[in-house]
């Protein structure tokens, strides 16, 4: 998936919290035990976090929300975002206003950046519980996948379109490969392009590599191990995000998330899907 970066200001938080009755702060988490339901937002077309399988929405983070929701002892309400224009607009309709098409605020929202500016930018969430630390990464279906990218030159290159894959290639090494790529609708399709022969090498996040070669189950093709040279961006801890009003639930996802990583439970979900869970660097 796109990480659209401008996708703890805490002033307006405080303010929101000095103008509250105190019973008024316990509401987010007890309403969601009074309910006996946890909503949580998750993408649309974002495989292998979350993906509508003929009408059943399964995924990585599908998988953690309904951990989530069982050690808060409720049921789980999946609800699938469509992705905004940018991250800002993701937050507003995911969780603390909704969609313009009635889209439902969720009590939680996950897969957010972990990123101090964006949350300074979006003072009506908060940004918290860290769960992953995302980046970039390759695959290939022939050939030596550790040379060095240039090398990959007249060999056919996968890519989700508009993504910073997309613009590492087009315009990384002096355009040398951009005669060569395929654009896909997301980074799992461009490195399932690989087990169809429609591509050689595909770029996409570490987890869409792995995650769909963990699925093609093909011998052939093999993930790449050297770092991509001149990389736009080192990686990127991936969260949750809650309304700014909903703190006692945050704390007590924060603290779930916590857990799950110390007992393997987040090691295994994660392992579950082919993917290695690497820690949030903001976690540690």
């Amino acid at each position: 998936m796109t990480t659209r970066i401008g996708r703890r200001g805490f002033l307006g938080g405080a303010l929101a919290l000095a103008a509250c009755p105190a019973p008024l702060l316990a509401a987010p988490l007890a309403k969601v035990k009074e309910l006996g339901v946890l909503r949580v937002a998750v993408y649309k077309d974002n495989r292998p976090w979350s993906w509508n399988d003929n009408g059943v929405v399964r995924g990585l983070d599908v998988d953690l929300a309904k951990a989530l929701a069982d050690a808060l002892g409720v049921k789980l309400d999946i609800a699938e975002l469509m992705a905004g224009d940018d991250m800002a607009a993701d937050l507003r309709n995911g969780v603390w206003k909704g969609g313009i098409l009635g889209f439902r605020p969720a009590d939680v929202m996950l897969h957010v950046p972990f990123d101090r500016q964006l949350q300074i930018a979006n003072d009506q969430v908060t940004i918290l519980a860290p769960y992953y630390r995302e980046s970039f990464g390759a695959a290939c279906a022939e050939g030596d996948c550790e040379v060095a990218v240039p090398q990959f030159k007249g060999r056919r290159m996968a890519a989700a379109t508009g993504t910073i894959p997309d613009i590492y290639l087009m315009g990384g090494f002096g355009g040398a490969l951009r005669s060569s790529i395929t654009h896909f609708n997301t980074g799992y399709e461009a490195v399932a392009a690989l087990h169809t022969g429609q591509a050689e090498v595909a770029v996409a996040s570490r987890a869409e590599v792995e995650g769909a070669l963990h699925d093609m189950a093909d011998p052939r093709l093999k993930e790449r191990h050297h770092p991509l040279e001149a990389m736009l961006s080192p990686g990127w801890d991936i969260a949750m995000a809650v309304k700014e009003n909903s703190r006692t639930l945050g704390d007590a996802l924060e603290g779930l998330v916590g857990q799950m990583s110390a007992s393997g439970q987040m090691k295994a979900l994660f392992g579950a899907h082919g993917i290695e869970w690497r820690a949030a660097l903001a976690a540690g």
